[in-house]
Order: structure tokens, then sequence, then C-alpha cells
């Protein structure tokens, strides 16, 4: 437990020197390989916020696949191990040695409608405090308030919702990865 402490400190000092902050939502996008998707980030949740700007910069999420399509629910990516992923591998479980502290925001009206970008998280039977992966998140395609309170919600698609609505109807195998890879060719932020 001393251990997770310190990492979540460390994790909230290396954030902060990230740069300067500023009021002005952040703009992000990702070119995929069935076409360009943008969203805002939120300035209620920085941790998330500045964490996905980080990955970005560094190049994470590029040539890393959506792994995870449901139709009707959601649009899952980030996992680092399906950059190489042999087709039919199961995907969904590498992350970053980190993980971002929760920032729910369903106090401030923050919830989980159609376009929200949630992060992913493990269940709270191993994570009670509901932490976030520090690099798989999920757009989401239809309201879920069920999720309100549990997940952290840090952001919401702007345009692009036209190539979310075609990635969300391609067939998907019994692990509900895409049979024909989708990639996140880039992710940016918008200046």
């Amino acid at each position: 437990m001393g251990k997770r402490i310190l990492c979540i400190a460390a994790l909230a000092a290396m954030l902060s020197a990230c740069g300067p902050k500023t009021e002005k939502e952040v703009v992000m996008v990702v070119e995929t390989t069935m076409g360009t998707v943008e969203f805002k980030l939120y300035n209620e949740t920085p941790l998330h916020r500045d964490n996905f700007i980080r990955l970005a910069e560094e190049h994470y999420f590029d040539s890393l696949l959506f792994h995870r399509v449901i139709d009707g629910f959601v649009i899952q990516g980030g996992d680092p191990n399906s950059k190489y992923a042999k087709p039919g591998e199961l995907l969904g479980d590498g992350e970053p040695d980190f993980r971002v502290p929760a920032e729910i925001r369903v106090d401030q009206g923050i919830t989980c409608v159609k376009g929200s970008i949630l992060a992913a998280r493990e269940g709270d039977d191993v994570n009670p405090n509901r932490e976030s992966c520090a690099s798989q998140y999920c757009f989401m395609m239809r309201p879920c308030p069920h999720l309100d309170g549990a997940y952290t919600v840090f952001g919401e698609v702007t345009e692009g919702m036209d190539v979310l609505e075609a990635i969300q109807k391609v067939a998907t195998d019994e692990y509900d990865r895409p049979l024909e890879d989708i990639r996140m060719l880039k992710v940016y932020r918008k200046d």
C-alpha cells in the first residue's frame, strides 16, 4: 500500500511539472484508419487531462488498436500490447506501471453520456479506490447512467461521431475485438 501511495504522489508531481496549466479546454485529435475524431478534455479532471496530453506528446497511442468494440455501447483502446498484436489475440490487460487517481465529478454534472471519454479501470474487487488505467480509454456510444460515480469521465467528443458510429458497426470476434484492425494512427493536441 505504501508503494501505491508513493506512485500516486510521484504521478501527481510528474503531471504538475508538465507545463503551465490553462483554463482553456484542450482539444485532442485521434486520426484512425477509419477517420478522424476530435474531443475536448475537461479541466475538472486535471490528472486525467494532463496524463492523456503527456502520453499523446510521447506518441504513446500512435499505432495502438481499438481492441474492444461493442455496438451501441463502447469503443475502447490504449492497450500498449495492441501495437504488435497478432490477429485474434486477446487484448485489454496492458497498461503503464502507474494508475491515475479517480476524478469522479458526478456532483459537477460530468456523467456518462453518448460521446463521453471514459477512463478504463479494473473492478472494485481489486481496485476499491477506482483508480484509472493510465492509458486505456473508451468512447461511450450511449448514455450509461449505471457507470456514473464508478468511472472517471474526462472528456467528450466534439467532432467525428460519424467516424465512431462507423467503427461501432464493424464485425468483431467473441472477445469484441474487431476482425480487421482499427488503429489510432496519430493522437495529438489540436492548436
